[in-house]
């Protein structure tokens, strides 16, 4: 029985002496010895070196038209600011160009926006007529951190694209106007583009083209968009092109408003035995089609489009803007193969320029509805989520850095409590949680 006793002893202080030991182990470990300082729910990624690695969903080649469709090689991107950090090519933002102001440009562009009136003359009455008078009243409920800037300031751009850096969002897609048009409150900018595309390249940034709905655009004036945008862009670095299913790379076109042109049109430019088919030559694409009303999506099938977007910020405004649909909309496109690519944005508030939408206003709740919106496109398991938008400031749904400002006759809305990079640092998070879902998709 003593020697029992005296054998316990010694386990019991053996014990005693392992536990202590591993407290005093545990306490010297700092939060980077193993512990992931990540938003919670992400990894830490695979370390090549002393940097992280991230496999891109886009492709670093450069191929001429006539050579569309030849291999290409993924490419891991670096981003080098404060610490180098990747970005993502399925992570694509729009992107505006159209803002100007009397340093550059010789007076304000945009940001003296008019009031819009309500195209009920009754309703148009009640409210204020005009335009803003910048730099202290412009055309936006938010201030940004530029000020009231011009696109076509250097600077403006660097900052720009370190901020689609800082969000890791990988594809610019541009606003883009054919040479000598512009929007109704706009000047035409397409002379702008090298410099884009310069600086995006600078960044390892690639840039997609948004085609807008300009006076006169007919599936025949697309035609010759295309081949324009193809001949005089398509050999630049940072032009972008998607690999699709079958293997081609191809450059990816958003058409807006692609509902006011018939099917029966686009037809003739996107089926394959169409009347002037872009298909299968030189200047064959992904067209992207914008899904509004649910009827939409078969317009966009029987046109011969490659898949369909959602664009607007304001869930509920539309059927495709409605978070509710989204899974549907992605049932449809995957039986009848087509690319589904959802739009999330941070909120939605345009009566800076429509003082009569209160009713589409969406509040940002401090960053909660952008997380809900991308939670939401995630959900679908989409090839690429876009993001509405980098700087829209018309319409508020801007991730772009904003500040607090107040004048004698406004008072702007800002990111308060959070820093002005609130939205970048939330749509870092998303588009890496983003990558790390279809990374386990793909097992």
């Amino acid at each position: 029985m003593a020697r029992f006793r005296k054998k316990a002893c010694v386990a019991l202080f053996l014990f005693t002496l392992f536990i202590f030991g591993t407290m005093m182990g545990l306490r010297t470990l700092k939060p980077s010895d193993g512990f992931s300082d990540l938003a919670p729910g992400l990894d830490l990624m695979p370390m090549v070196g002393d940097r992280m690695e991230r496999r891109s969903a886009s492709k670093d080649v450069v191929v001429s038209p006539g050579q569309v469709g030849a291999a290409s090689n993924t490419k891991v991107v670096l981003r080098n600011a404060d610490q180098e950090r990747n970005i993502f090519y399925d992570v694509h933002i729009f992107y505006y160009v159209w803002y100007g102001n009397p340093q550059i440009d010789g007076k304000y562009i945009h940001w003296d926006h008019v009031l819009v009136p309500h195209w009920d003359p009754k309703i148009a009455a009640s409210y204020p007529k005009g335009r803003h008078t910048p730099p202290e009243d412009i055309g936006s409920s938010f201030y940004p951190e530029l000020g009231p800037y011009s696109s076509r300031d250097p600077a403006v751009l660097e900052s720009h694209m370190k901020q689609l850096g800082a969000a890791a969002a990988g594809v610019l897609v541009l606003s883009w106007y054919p040479p000598g048009l512009a929007d109704d409150n706009g000047e035409p900018m397409e002379d702008l583009v090298p410099a884009i595309m310069d600086a995006a390249h600078r960044h390892s940034i690639k840039v997609a083209f948004h085609i807008q709905p300009y006076k006169g655009r007919t599936d025949h004036t697309v035609h010759e968009n295309v081949k324009y945008i193809i001949d005089k862009y398509g050999n630049h670095g940072a032009f972008y092109r998607f690999k699709t299913s079958t293997g081609k790379i191809l450059p990816m076109f958003y058409i807006y408003d692609s509902y006011l042109t018939t099917p029966e049109s686009w037809a003739n430019l996107l089926t394959p035995s169409g009347s002037h088919s872009l298909r299968g030559g030189a200047y064959d694409g992904v067209y992207i089609g914008l899904l509004v009303e649910e009827r939409h999506k078969h317009d966009i099938l029987a046109s011969g489009f490659d898949g369909m977007y959602t664009y607007f910020a304001s869930n509920g405004f539309s059927f495709g803007s409605s978070h509710q649909n989204w899974k549907a909309a992605k049932a449809f496109c995957d039986s009848n193969n087509l690319l589904f690519v959802p739009s999330a944005g941070p909120g939605y508030i345009d009566t800076s320029v429509r003082p009569w939408n209160n009713h589409n206003t969406r509040n940002r709740v401090n960053g909660r509805y952008y997380e809900t919106a991308l939670q939401a496109a995630l959900s679908v398991r989409p090839e690429i989520v876009t993001i509405t938008s980098f700087n829209e400031w018309h319409e508020g749904t801007q991730i772009e850095r904003a500040v607090p400002k107040k004048t004698v006759s406004r008072h702007y809305l800002d990111y308060q409590p959070h820093r002005p990079d609130l939205y970048l640092e939330v749509t870092r998070k998303w588009a890496e949680e983003f990558n790390k879902e279809k990374e386990q998709w793909l097992m």
